[in-house]
């Protein structure tokens, strides 16, 4: 574990490879993950808590040191002249095991590393449970920047088809084909299109640059891009089951939220039962030696003595820590049953949105975005011919850019739609 985690720093301090690191290729989805998963500053934290969870464990295991004690003193008023083998100067020495044998016996120890082993687990489980959520984060921003490309994309072709109308209503109008009125509105189409353009780059520099916060990165590195698999896949995701009771079970299968509940449970009545042991006395055996002197009439002969001392729980019964152990059990308990019910909650939501937003993009895929641009340039054709109006012209791009709009509206409902449900159930849903 500890050697996974300082391997995860070391990568992270080093860097990207050269191509995420320069941007030199455009970020799919798997390697906008890939990259959060080994780099995003949240997660980095969650390893950090990991290694300090790791290290609680080994706290907690750890066997008590024995003591020793020495101790050289000297008797006063007393002349070592007197007798034989007499002496003024005493030595003992003595060695505890600080109740480590006490603490094997009576299951405290065991207790401590289960409860420090669950809390480790917790600790993992907690960073699992972050990447998922934070993961949702990466995608929705990653979705919104590949948006933001298209959308600049389509403000500037409205921003060149502005261009182009406007030119072409210059020439009929000095060809004294229209009024000047024509020319008026013409332009004032070219302008509103300048002014999408300009917003659509604004905010597609915006998308990448929360997106490469979220990826771990100081700034946006220069050539920082995003592909377009998004706004490109297919609108078809590849669902955890085949009914909504399936897919609840597969949530609460996989969500790591709710299996930390799980062993959080599991921590606290370790702790109950660790804290009802605390009543049973710490006993601490001791060796001790001693001598002032020698022989017979020596003040203190070598003397070996073997003792055992206990705390009593006369006063302190402990009831508080054995209450707030209890307390902690309950506040599990009853917060993994929230988070059942909450899945519960989040897959119908999902399921909900998915099914009316998949509809959707496949109908505005499928026909309504090509109808809409055919319409557009059959308009235009009849008006270079004199066949339609300027008004209709200018009303059909509209409609067209409206349908675009429309297009990346529903494109971003479905695609939040199937990332909420992989939030859900904490499963990779795309094909």
């Amino acid at each position: 574990m500890k050697k996974y985690l300082f391997a995860c720093l070391v990568l992270a301090l080093a860097g990207m490879p050269a191509s995420a690191q320069e941007g030199s290729g455009p970020i799919t989805l798997g390697e906008a993950l890939r990259i959060f998963r080994l780099r995003g500053f949240d997660l980095l934290i969650a390893n950090a808590t990991i290694a300090g969870a790791a290290s609680d464990l080994t706290i907690a295991g750890a066997v008590a040191n024995p003591s020793l004690s020495l101790s050289r003193g000297s008797s006063a008023t007393y002349d070592p002249s007197l007798c034989h083998g007499c002496s003024n100067t005493s030595i003992s020495a003595g060695v505890t095991d600080q109740a480590a044998l006490s603490d094997g016996l009576s299951g405290k120890r065991r207790l401590r590393m289960a409860v420090a082993r669950a809390a480790l687990e917790a600790s993992r489980l907690g960073r699992a449970d972050a990447e998922r959520v934070l993961g949702f984060t990466v995608k929705q921003q990653l979705l919104q920047a590949e948006l933001g490309r298209e959308a600049l994309g389509y403000a500037n072709e409205a921003q060149l088809l502005a261009s182009n109308t406007l030119d072409l209503v210059t020439k009929r109008y000095t060809a004294g084909a229209v009024s000047e009125a024509d020319v008026a509105r013409a332009e004032v189409q070219k302008l509103e299109a300048d002014q999408a353009a300009d917003v659509a780059e604004q905010s597609f520099a915006q998308a990448k640059a929360a997106l490469a916060y979220l990826l771990g990165y100081d700034e946006t590195p220069a050539g920082f891009d995003v592909a377009d698999d998004l706004v490109r896949g297919a609108v078809s995701p590849r669902l955890p089951g085949s009914s909504r009771e399936q897919v609840l079970k597969d949530a609460r299968l996989h969500r790591p939220d709710l299996a930390a509940l799980g062993v959080q449970v599991e921590r606290a009545r370790a702790a109950v039962d660790l804290s009802r042991r605390l009543t049973i006395p710490d006993f601490f055996p001791s060796l001790q030696y001693s001598q002032e002197g020698r022989g017979q009439n020596a003040i203190q002969p070598p003397t070996v003595t073997l003792a055992i001392s206990a705390t009593l729980p006369l006063f302190n019964r402990y009831r508080g820590e054995v209450a707030r152990a209890e307390a902690d059990l309950q506040t599990q308990e009853i917060s993994r049953k929230k988070v059942e019910a909450q899945i519960g909650s989040d897959v119908s939501s999902a399921l909900s949105a998915l099914s009316g937003a998949s509809g959707r993009a496949a109908r505005m895929q499928g026909h309504l975005l090509e109808r809409a641009a055919r319409a557009r340039d059959l308009v235009r054709l009849q008006y270079e011919k004199g066949a339609a109006s300027l008004f209709e012209l200018l009303d059909a791009q509209r409609t067209f850019l409206g349908t675009q709009n429309e297009y990346l509206q529903t494109l971003n409902d479905y695609w939040i739609a199937v990332f909420q449900l992989e939030q859900a159930t904490g499963l990779e849903l795309n094909p």
